[in-house]
């Protein structure tokens, strides 16, 4: 042990973490003090190389570790106290376990002597947490803390990508130990049992693969968010390509294959494009990459995708026929499966032209979603800010450098709508949890992991309130983000299922607002009001360019609605269309 004590330093526990944070690679931490905590926050001007984030409530904290890890691809940091602050972070966590986010939380807790006895702010986080994390740990002793932090890191990243808490008592962070990181060291992530051994170009699921492709004359690939945890565009790309087949892309795949290629479709499920469920129905054969079947994707499973055999490429076992029974599963990653099965695929991507060909008809003029071509009626609609949203970015040749960052409602499913998105990461959104209260946190997350790049907050008037506190976490960074409201003075897509499915009882979902700019001034952001089409593009272009946060309350139509969709129960290709009397896209929607 003498020699041990010689050889290495010895810490805190408090510094252990953050040494051990830093051997990690970490350079932001997103969190707020309190007592449980208190040690580590002590020793955390130790480590100059480490910036923390000081947020405004604990779930701000949760969300910015979050989108940091959507916009890099790197591991997100957050941190709080124990009781309420670490309660505060459920929140973000269970949306970071649903889109498969690699975050790493640690959250203070009351010393060991008295856990378990309802001491002053004690709360059993791992307990409540169990559910909603990859693993999680309780740490004792200053011993521990380092290993602990290692394999909190294996475990975020390695397989399925997700959130991992460590809720450390405060004697632990108190007490001293040796450090030494190498030492700490994880053991090599071991395989999950049911992956069994690694796919090669002579396992049966492959040759079977092989020959279920040859044989199609109707493919489609389903692009998921897997795509890109898996570093896998390139690849999902090149087969597409090879062989002729057509993508349809998740709304969390959204920017994985380029907007403007060919062979992309654009989004499926719900709120997706009337052509891509009509070729997934069509399809005699489903290539999912990297996506779990959810089903706002899928509809009614019944009649899902009738005609069709079905390829699953995932790296979670427990995903395979989960949802949808699939015909040959390829458990593994996306990136090394594709590797694997592309060379044994023939270049046959002309025998498939018939099928794009049928695709391209079906689209008819459904296709011309492109409202900017329709008459200005004196309405502002939200399509209309977010596509102009888009073409100022490839106007000033920014598109591939900006990444929008959505809450959840309408506004969210517009953006996937009217938003070209050519690069991967350029999409940050609740997915799974749709979590309202997302985006401006998320947003500080994103900036952070990439300073360099435009980020847009796009953001409903009921999401916005709920977590419009971190605009002064913004101004205390000096962060330049751009804002949009999206301003309907309702919760809208409640409201939307209220008119569909409820009769019009528009209850509890007209919501009231402060003054937007007022509010973004009061933080020391400046702002402006637009209300008509004609001043969009200006004012999108002054917040871009204005070298400092910029929000922009845009006034929209009240009572306008997301289409086509997919009522609850129905088959995926039973879309609603927009309703005639609406005059908004009347001739695009329903030609």
């Amino acid at each position: 042990m003498s020699d041990t004590t010689n050889t290495h330093p010895q810490l805190t526990g408090a510094e252990i973490l953050w040494a051990t944070l830093a051997g990690e690679g970490t350079t932001t931490v997103f969190g707020y003090p309190g007592g449980a905590i208190l040690p580590i926050y002590d020793a955390l001007r130790k480590f100059p190389t480490i910036h923390h984030v000081l947020v405004r409530h604990e779930q701000g904290a949760s969300h910015m570790a979050d989108g940091y890890a959507r916009a890099s691809g790197r591991v997100g940091v957050c941190m709080a106290t124990s009781g309420p602050g670490a309660t505060n972070l459920v929140t973000g966590i269970a949306t970071a376990m649903l889109d498969s986010i690699p975050m790493v939380a640690i959250t203070g807790q009351v010393s060991s002597k008295v856990l378990g006895s309802d001491a002053f702010q004690e709360v059993d986080i791992t307990g409540i947490t169990l559910p909603v994390t990859k693993h999680n740990f309780l740490v004792t002793r200053a011993e521990d803390i380092a290993a602990t932090v290692r394999l909190a890191f294996q475990i975020a990243t390695s397989g399925r990508p997700g959130p991992v808490l460590i809720d450390i008592t405060k004697d632990a962070q108190q007490a001293s130990a040796a450090f030494d990181f190498e030492a700490a060291a994880p053991p090599k992530a071991r395989p999950h049992p049911m992956l069994g051994t690694a796919l090669t170009a002579h396992s049966p699921a492959i040759r079977e693969a092989v020959a279920m492709i040859s044989a199609s004359a109707r493919p489609v690939i389903l692009a998921g968010h897997g795509i890109m945890q898996s570093g896998a565009e390139a690849e999902v790309l090149a087969f597409a390509e090879r062989l002729g087949i057509p993508i349809a892309s998740t709304l969390l795949g959204l920017g994985a294959i380029p907007a403007g290629h060919p062979l992309s479709l654009g989004m499926m499920g719900m709120h997706g494009e009337s052509w891509v469920n009509h070729a997934i129905q069509e399809a005699d054969l489903l290539l999912a990459f990297g996506m779990r079947f959810d089903d706002r994707v899928t509809g009614n499973l019944a009649h899902y995708a009738p005609h069709a055999k079905k390829i699953h490429i995932e790296i979670d076992p427990s995903e395979i026929s989960k949802n949808v029974r699939v015909d040959v599963a390829l458990v593994g990653d996306l990136k090394a499966v594709l590797q694997t099965l592309l060379p044994w695929t023939g270049a046959d991507a002309q025998a498939r032209r018939p099928w794009l060909d049928d695709i391209e008809t079906s689209k008819g003029t459904v296709a011309v979603r492109d409202i900017q071509n329709l008459p200005d009626n004196g309405h502002l609609y939200a399509a209309h800010v977010i596509n102009d949203i888009w073409r100022e970015a490839v106007a000033a040749g920014r598109e591939k450098e900006t990444v929008i960052v959505t809450d959840v409602g309408q506004h969210q499913m517009w953006e996937a709508q009217y938003f070209k998105h050519e690069a991967p990461r350029s999409l940050v959104t609740s997915g799974g949890l749709g979590t309202m209260g997302f985006a401006l946190p998320a947003a500080i997350g994103a900036k952070f992991a990439c300073p360099g790049k435009d980020v847009w907050v796009i953001a409903g008037d009921g999401g916005f309130q709920m977590t419009a506190a971190e605009l002064s976490t913004i101004v205390q960074e000096g962060l330049a983000i751009n804002i949009a409201v999206i301003n309907n003075g309702f919760l809208g897509m409640v409201r939307q299922w209220q008119e569909a499915f409820y009769d019009k009882n528009y209850s509890a979902s007209p919501i009231l607002s402060p003054d937007f700019v007022m509010l973004a001034q009061a933080h020391g952001i400046a702002g402006a009001h637009v209300s008509q089409r004609e001043y969009v593009t200006e004012t999108v272009t002054k917040a871009r360019t204005s070298g400092a946060a910029f929000l922009i309350n845009f006034q929209v139509e009240k009572e306008d609605g997301v289409y086509p969709m997919i009522a609850p129960g129905a088959a995926l290709h039973e879309m609603v269309r927009r309703p005639h009397q609406d005059p908004l896209l009347e001739t695009a929607e329903d030609a």
